[in-house]
């Protein structure tokens, strides 16, 4: 059976992509802070589908969730869902400046790690796949998270046409998906009110998951899952930046 690597893999687009693969008959490698969490995620998917379970309990913000992380994409993975990441509870400047680093290097530094550390794996045997798990919010002025999520299109892109020029590159494919407002409990945890976002604009997160997949079969390199996202991003490129700094750097921003 395939494997597949997924972070984040016991909350939202991380466990709809945990019981989706599961069900496609891959076995599991589910990666999250929370031992406890991530051990009745193992049990349900595994018992539900009849799939191998392994658990990883790792802090990709830390030193040694990061090389725990790197080893096991090393050993060889078919598809990696890099997907860990979280939102700020505030703006810039009203934020701690160690919570700012701690998301570059979940959203940076370890999608970048474990990118390099599944590839040669992955082009030696002439196939896997990897998702790198962006937002909208890539194409649009969110701060700290916007930005962080930028770099995670630019890199894809970029890693995407690079394996595509080497030997075994052609059986391998690499997408950043860039999903918008997911009904998960993201914005909870991050202290966000999110009563004033339109309902037109909520996506489901297992649409999003079969979205992407579709999207990955497809040999594309950016994913944007739902019509209306795609309108968006399309209208973005169209419209003077500062006014699309002003729009959306305040939907979905109010804290509680």
């Amino acid at each position: 059976m395939p494997t597949a690597l997924i972070t984040g893999a016991t909350a939202g687009i991380g466990a709809a992509f945990a019981r989706r693969l599961a069900s496609d008959g891959f076995d599991l490698v589910l990666l999250a802070r929370d031992a406890e969490r991530l051990e009745r995620t193992a049990r349900e998917l595994g018992g539900a589908y009849g799939v191998r379970t392994e658990v990883l309990v790792a802090d990709l913000a830390s030193d040694e969730g990061l090389d725990a992380a790197e080893r096991r994409a090393r050993d060889g993975v078919d598809l990696l869902v890099n997907n860990a990441g979280f939102g700020h509870g505030g703006r810039f400047l009203d934020v701690p400046l160690e919570n700012e680093l701690r998301m570059l290097r979940v959203h940076c530094e370890a999608v970048l790690r474990l990118t390099h550390a599944a590839l040669p794996g992955m082009l030696e045997r002439g196939r896997g796949e990897i998702i790198n798990v962006s937002s909208t919010a890539a194409f649009l002025v969110r701060g700290t998270y916007g930005a962080s999520k930028a770099w995670v299109v630019s890199f894809t892109r970029g890693v995407a046409e690079d394996i595509a020029m080497r030997d075994g590159g052609r059986g391998v494919r690499v997408m950043a998906l860039c999903p918008g407002f997911v009904r998960t409990e993201f914005h909870q945890r991050a202290g966000m009110n999110m009563s004033g976002v339109p309902d037109a604009l909520w996506l489901d997160k297992d649409k999003v998951v079969d979205a992407a997949l579709r999207d990955l079969r497809r040999g594309l390199r950016v994913s944007v899952p739902g019509a209306q996202y795609k309108a968006l991003v399309g209208l973005s490129r169209l419209l003077p930046t500062s006014l699309v700094g002003r729009v959306s750097s305040r939907t979905g921003r109010r804290y509680d």
